[in-house]
This record gives structure tokens, sequence and C-alpha cells, in this order.
């Protein structure tokens, strides 16, 4: 029995090949590096590095808006500011 099969099966939950192989597709299919490929031969393991590397750039994103609008809101006179404030909490 593989390493996986027993992962799987110790926790309660069975989760077939099938199944394993219908969600790589569907990451492979939110992720712009692999979606835009012409070709469907990837491997699992590449859709799980690549899927590691596209939330760690979301992840560098996110911190360089949320930077960018701290010093905007910084910078911003109060009225303007406010607004930004309420147009986030919308």
């Amino acid at each position: 029995m593989s390493g996986r099969s027993r992962s799987r099966q110790s926790s309660g939950v069975r989760i077939s090949d099938e199944q394993i192989t219908d969600l790589v597709h569907k990451l492979q299919q939110l992720l712009p590096e692999i979606r835009n490929r012409h070709s469907d031969k990837v491997s699992a393991a590449k859709v799980l590095q690549e899927t590691c590397n596209y939330i760690r750039s979301l992840h560098r994103e996110v911190d360089d808006l949320s930077e960018r609008l701290s010093e905007l809101l910084a910078t911003s006179d109060t009225a303007q500011a406010a607004i930004i404030r309420s147009l986030l909490t919308q």
C-alpha cells in the first residue's frame, strides 16, 4: 500500500485517484501559467508547484496593494480618505 493510500485511509476520508485527477485538473484551469498552455499533459506535481507559486504571487500583490493604499490614505486629505474608506467598507 502506498504512503498516499495509507494517509487517505487513516483520515477516514477516501479520495479516489480519479477524484484527485479531477481536482488537479480544476486547479490547472485556475492557474494562468498553465491554463494558457496548449498541452493538457502537465504533471500533478507541476500543477501543485505552480499553485504554490501563484498563491505566493497573489500574497505579494495583496501586500503591495495594501501598502499603496496605506500610503494613499496617509497622503490624502481627510475628505478623500473618508471617501476611500467608505468605498472599502461597502
